[in-house]
């Protein structure tokens, strides 16, 4: 896509809002794309798929106030297109399911600009589904129409014949029709509809924030009332919505109707943030650290080069593991050059990236922190020790400090770096200050001091904000340093992994 001479553009849908649901092509149109145009988004995690460099365009409409108007958005992408340049057109859902994509693509045709349709999971498809609510079965209807709700029925003329809706006998979806709702059923029930069929009505579908009411024809308006439903919302009308009573299987998560916020670095956060996904959280991903090479290589590249100094290497992190291994490729060793040296490794993570590489390490403490290796240390019948210790710029000194007394020979060597990524914080601390996150997850003190340093000049406010948000650290390190810093830590697992963390987060709301 990307080597693409002419211009082009890519009508693709997002998908409903569950990150999980947004298709592999249009992730890939996404990392290549030089302008992105895109909707009022379910998810806006979807634009972190885009290049650093690509222009993104919003042209949402939010509330009944339009962004950009259809004449705009059709000129903008042209003109993007014509200018050589490779387009996404990110809309949410399906772009040919209410989406004015067929709309956009005739403009393009005309035009004689190529286009790729990439279609998108349509909220009239998931959103039932993840209520728990199939649109068609064999006991109950074969067949399923999807209409459009924005369409005033009381009108003089309309475009949809109520009277095969009413008498037809399968399902019917309503998208985008929670204004129109009491119209709707008045209608379906004066053209013939009984007004006790079952009816749904489901708000923000396939994300943690979903809500479903359900009831019959002549009380769903009010029902939906009383609730305060709002859009986005879609709307299930048949006698396959009694099927949610067994089926309802998305809103019984164990994490379901939880926001939770994980700071951990973009790059290791993808098995952190799945897990908690797939346990019916919705994920606040906002990286707190970013990972990046040291200043200099000098030093890590002349301890690779002097190994056989060394009798051990002391691997605190993936990370250490990573850089080390990259330098390792880059002077120009192997593996082979570790040859007689030990290796030790603090945690099971940091054990699986020596393993990945072909090394058993020696020594990994059952107690993940620096002082179990230290003690581990004290075991050893090797004196004078010669130790080298490629990690982070900043980190704890104990373990150093510790092999020191004790007469080894330490050589800390700066593998990377880790630093305060460039986010946006205003999202952050709107929804902090609304309540709208009930957990902050740390996975090291890293992650707590640059979140607190991120809004120091709200230091006022992140004490008050955060006194009614769970704070959730991966250990005894990380949860010191988050009350030193005035957060009251609300969880720790007793082993210090990521797999812990994630189960003691489900049992500490399962215990509120």
């Amino acid at each position: 896509m990307a080597g693409d001479k002419q211009g082009k553009v890519y009508l693709v849908g997002a998908g409903p809002g569950d990150p999980g649901l947004l298709t592999i092509k249009a992730r890939e149109c996404l990392r290549h794309a030089d302008v992105i145009v895109y909707d009022n988004l379910a998810n806006q995690s979807f634009l972190d798929y885009a290049d650093e460099k690509a222009e993104l365009i919003y042209a949402g409409k939010k509330g009944g106030c339009h962004a950009m108007s259809q004449h705009e958005i059709d000129r903008t992408i042209k003109d993007k297109a014509m200018a050589g340049l490779m387009v996404v057109r990110l809309k949410g859902g399906d772009p040919f399911i209410f989406g004015r994509g067929g709309e956009e693509a005739r403009e393009l045709a005309e035009a004689g600009i190529p286009f790729d349709v990439v279609p998108g999971v349509t909220s009239a498809i998931a959103v039932p589904a993840y209520a728990g609510i199939p649109l068609t079965h064999r006991d109950y209807t074969s067949t399923v129409t999807f209409v459009t709700g924005h369409e005033d029925p009381t009108k003089d003329s309309s475009n949809i014949d109520w009277d095969r809706l009413a008498n037809g006998p399968g399902t019917l979806v309503f998208l985008m029709g929670v204004g129109n709702l009491s119209r709707i059923a008045d209608s379906l029930i004066k053209y013939g509809r009984s007004p006790k069929t079952p009816a749904a009505v489901i708000q923000r579908g396939t994300v943690s924030a979903q809500r479903t009411i359900t009831g019959e024809l002549r009380d769903i308006a009010e029902k939906a009332q009383t609730e305060d439903i709002r859009p986005p919302a879609v709307i299930v009308v048949g006698d396959v919505v009694n099927l949610r009573k067994e089926l309802n299987w998305f809103e019984k998560s164990p994490l379901f109707g939880k926001r939770i916020m994980v700071t951990r670095a973009r790059e290791q956060a993808s098995d952190f943030l799945a897990g908690l996904s797939e346990l019916g959280a919705e994920c606040i991903e906002f990286p707190t650290i970013e990972i990046i090479p040291p200043i200099s290589w000098k030093g890590l590249d002349e301890a690779i080069r002097s190994m056989e100094r060394y009798q051990w290497v002391l691997f605190t992190s993936v990370n250490g593991v990573k850089f080390f291994f990259q330098r390792v490729e880059v002077i120009g060793k192997d593996a082979r050059d570790l040859k007689g040296i030990k290796i030790g490794a603090i945690g099971p993570k940091t054990a699986q990236a020596l393993h990945e590489r072909g090394i058993r390490p020696d020594l990994v403490p059952d107690e993940y922190k620096a002082e179990a290796v230290v003690e581990l240390f004290k075991n050893q019948k090797e004196k004078a020790l010669r130790v080298l210790l490629p990690r982070a710029a900043r980190a704890r000194e104990v373990l150093p400090e510790e092999l020191e007394k004790m007469g080894a020979q330490v050589n800390v060597v700066e593998a990377y770096r880790t630093v305060k990524p460039d986010n946006n914080k205003d999202m952050i601390r709107e929804m902090l200050e609304k309540g709208e996150i009930h957990m902050v997850t740390f996975t090291s003190s890293s992650t707590v001091t640059n979140f607190v340093e991120m809004f120091e000049s709200d230091s006022q406010g992140l004490g008050k904000w955060m006194a009614d948000i769970a704070v959730a650290c991966i250990g005894p390190v990380t949860a010191r340093t988050a009350e030193e810093n005035g957060l009251k830590v609300s969880l720790m697992p007793q082993e210090y992994t990521i797999e812990a963390l994630t189960s003691a987060i489900v049992q500490y709301f399962l215990s509120q």
